[in-house]
């Protein structure tokens, strides 16, 4: 009993002056606890009962002195610690190792995606499990993917004899002929250089002292395609990574002082070290292809991460990076005898390069990993930097759950085909995905908010790896209930590190009784709108509306609805209110003030705040009473549709979710063209080779603008614009005006603009009919490089021979 006191107050000693009364409180506590389960482990009914493995755990690991003695060994400490515990292991570590599973999960899923494509090697892989204990993690691999029909041979590498008898009666037990338990320490084990195809750490990579010199040699063994997976404990401050751009993520990253002393001075205890440097040298000497951090909230929040990499391949890297921003920037890839024969040509000439292009430079010349992006199954997604204040703005919420512009119009009016080079917004990427049915050369999808971008990058990975059912469930019903196994074990490998902790720890969106449509920032106006329907007993009459078969019966059910959402009552209390305005519909002031011009023009009363209320109450008549004249809801206009029922139905959805187009966006490549930008607009047009771009499709953004603003963003987006599009490229929008402001803009400075599609007369400018009007602007002249200044803000277009060059 002596020596229990001595090991509890070892432990008190280890947090020194630092202690708070709290974890003092907690720990006498503990003390009291130790007692009672040294007493229970005596105890004969205790030992007979099913508590008995789990006060077998806690005496092990939180009571009972260590025997061995600091020049004994690691072998002599292992022993020490998991010699009384082996044959209890398995049932006490499920709930304190969190993780597990997932990444077994995640490694099985990546070696099945690349034994499908030209990475996967011409023999069977062969997995090292290092510090692999009692064989758990061979077992749960056998019950995902078959241990003896996937694998050449397994090996099993553990320093623990007790554990180690444990993981041979579990492969006699199993009767895996392919599989090799190795007693030995990890620095010792013999494999020749490039053979290991799968190598695995659980849990063990904290318990190994001399942990550098391991995990060099497992850059050795790691075979040029293997992978190699890793989940344990860590404390870590975001100080300490913030400006490395190779981590894949900072999403949960960080630990705060407190927990960062308490879990790194309590696990020293037991001779496992949550050092930060452990999981720094794995990213230093891997590629990333994954990282999550999570926290084990059941015992305390102990903060653990999951870890999928690859070899660093540096002999291919450059030509890789290369090749990527060739694509980026719309410029021809060059070798590097071309490269520099065109340097000598064009001395003078500042050659612009995409900012993962410069992010990968600096990593290479500092011998540093890519940054992860360069590392992932698929170019879709590019780098970017998560910690900047314009991503973290958002607070890891999308806005748009679904696409407002109506990709059927979009279509008819630009005819896009093969050879398009397109930017546009992602919002919701939903009409990125009718886009690609038709098969554009690239499209340059582009958000500032990350979480779009998530969004975006889920769909693509959906229609990659799940068949049409499992598409359905989650994009048309925005339900699926096994949505966390599916993004373990088939969307992982096809998603950015930054996207799939996004999604893995949002997967209640669509495990939750709401639903991916009743989730991101404009979720506010569908909610008010239907407690509304449901308080008002009108609920039976809006699901009618939706399913009725003819137009005159939508007609005749229109105005019992109509005298709800058009009241006006709620649109003086809510609908003109700023709150309304941005977070609920995302209209920014800017947007708002073109509105009140064109109620002003039409009343023919000065312009003027109190009439706010009014504008927007009448702009509001305009867009949903020729909808339900013109459009049908239950067959046609899903953007309604899903507003008022919170999926689509089979009828009635968006063209990208048909079996027809599955079986086209599913085909392999089907997304080799598409790049997902996180950035500005301006950020990512000013690094396009000019006149390169068709078509750029701006959705309402430019409304977005102030008309007052002395910077000239405006002026500066129609130039570049200029600058990248191609002669006859043509800029699409849509705006609330009838005619906006900055259309001007773009005639005087090389574009011919055309209104091609003005709401009047009741009738519809699309399906949605949320705009007022809808404009191609044609270039028809480039505009010399100059600037903002001298771009031409007024007076007459100038002669159309004078702005060519």
């Amino acid at each position: 009993m002596e020596e229990i006191y001595a090991h509890a107050s070892t432990r008190l000693q280890q947090f020194g002056p630092e202690i708070t009364l709290v974890t003092l409180v907690s720990l006498v506590g503990f003390a009291g606890l130790a007692l009672w389960v040294v007493h229970a482990t005596k105890n004969t009914q205790f030992k007979d009962s099913g508590l008995s493995p789990y006060l077998q755990f806690v005496y092990n690991n939180f009571i009972k002195p260590h025997d061995a003695k600091a020049g004994d060994g690691q072998q002599s400490a292992l022993e020490s610690f998991y010699g009384k515990q082996a044959g209890i292991y398995d049932t006490t570590r499920k709930r304190l190792l969190c993780g597990r599973e997932d990444m077994l999960a995640l490694v099985a899923a990546q070696l099945q995606s690349r034994q499908s494509s030209s990475q996967a090697p011409s023999h069977k892989p062969v997995w090292y499990d290092i510090g692999g204990g009692t064989g758990y993690n061979i077992e749960v691999m056998d019950k995902t993917i078959g241990i003896e029909n996937t694998f050449e041979h397994v090996f099993l590498v553990d320093y623990s004899p007790s554990l180690c008898d444990v993981a041979r009666q579990r492969v006699a037990r199993c009767g895996w002929k392919n599989v090799t338990v190795l007693c030995d320490d990890a620095r010792r084990v013999q494999c020749a250089p490039g053979s290991a195809d799968l190598i695995t750490m659980s849990y063990s990579l904290s318990m190994i002292p001399d942990f550098y010199s391991v995990v060099d040699l497992l850059t050795q063994f790691l075979s040029p395609t293997g992978t190699i997976g890793i989940v344990d404990f860590y404390v870590q401050s975001l100080v300490d990574i913030s400006s490395r751009n190779y981590i894949g993520g900072t999403f949960n990253r960080h630990v705060n002082w407190l927990g960062r002393m308490f879990w790194r001075t309590w696990f020293e205890a037991d001779r496992v070290n949550l050092d930060a440097g452990r999981r720094d040298y794995i990213e230093y000497r891997f590629g990333t292809i994954l990282s999550c951090s999570d926290r084990n909230y059941l015992l305390g929040g102990i903060p653990y991460y999951m870890f999928i990499g690859c070899g660093r391949d540096a002999d291919t890297s450059t030509k890789l990076v290369e090749q990527e921003d060739a694509v980026l920037t719309e410029s021809p890839y060059l070798s590097a005898n071309e490269y520099r024969k065109q340097q000598d040509v064009q001395a003078s000439t500042s050659i612009v390069h995409s900012k993962s292009y410069e992010s990968a430079i600096v990593n290479l010349s500092s011998n540093l990993p890519l940054p992860a992006a360069f590392y992932q199954n698929h170019a879709w997604r590019i780098h970017y930097n998560d910690l900047l204040t314009k991503h973290q703005q958002f607070k890891n919420e999308y806005i748009y759950a679904f696409n407002w512009e109506d990709p059927t119009v979009d279509r008819q009016l630009l005819n896009i085909n093969s050879s398009d080079v397109i930017l546009t917004i992602t919002s919701a990427g939903d009409n990125i995905l009718d886009y690609l049915l038709e098969s554009p050369k690239r499209i340059h999808a582009v958000d500032l908010n990350p979480n779009q971008n998530h969004l975006l990058e889920l769909k693509v990975a959906a229609f990659a790896a799940l068949p049409h059912a499992d598409v359905w469930a989650l994009f048309g019903e925005g339900r699926h209930p096994e949505f966390r196994s599916l993004l373990l074990t088939k969307l992982s490998p096809h998603l950015s590190s930054q996207a799939f902790q996004y999604w893995l720890n949002n997967a209640s969106v669509f495990s939750s009784k709401h639903g991916l449509y009743e989730t991101g920032g404009s979720r506010h106006a569908i909610q008010l709108v239907r407690r509304l329907f449901r308080l008002l007993n009108m609920s039976s009459k809006v699901q009618t509306l939706c399913s009725v078969e003819t137009m005159n019966e939508q007609r005749e059910m229109w105005p019992q609805v109509r005298d709800i959402l058009l009241s006006w009552p709620l649109h003086k209390l809510i609908v003109s209110t700023e709150w309304w305005a941005w977070k609920a519909a995302g209209v920014p002031k800017e947007q708002r003030d073109l509105i009140l011009d064109d109620f002003s023009q039409k009343t023919g009363r000065p312009k003027s705040k109190k009439d706010c209320g009014e504008a927007i109450w009448q702009y509001m008549v305009d867009t949903l009473d020729p909808v339900v004249e013109n459009t049908q809801l239950s067959r046609d206009n899903y953007f309604y549709y899903v507003c008022l029922r919170g999926r689509y139905s089979r009828k009635c959805g968006p063209r990208y979710m048909s079996q027809k187009s599955y079986s086209k966006l599913s085909k392999k490549g089907a997304f080799d063209g598409l790049r997902i930008h996180t950035d500005e607009l301006m950020e990512v047009i000013s690094r396009i080779t000019p006149s390169t771009l068709t078509i750029a499709i701006l959705m309402d953004s430019m409304d977005w603008f102030d008309p007052a603003d002395d910077t000239g963003a405006a002026i500066s987006q129609v130039l570049a614009l200029n600058k990248v599009l191609k002669l006859g490229g043509r800029v699409f929008f849509r705006s609330a005006a009838r005619r906006p402001w900055y259309t001007d803009l773009l005639e005087r400075n090389g574009f011919e603009a055309k209104r091609v599609g003005l709401r009047e007369n009741g009738k519809c400018i699309d399906r949605v009919n949320m705009y007022a009007s809808t404009w191609i602007c044609t270039k028809v002249a480039n505009i010399a490089p100059t600037s903002p200044d001298a771009v031409i803000k007024n007076g007459p277009a100038a002669n159309l021979e004078e702005l060519h060059i």
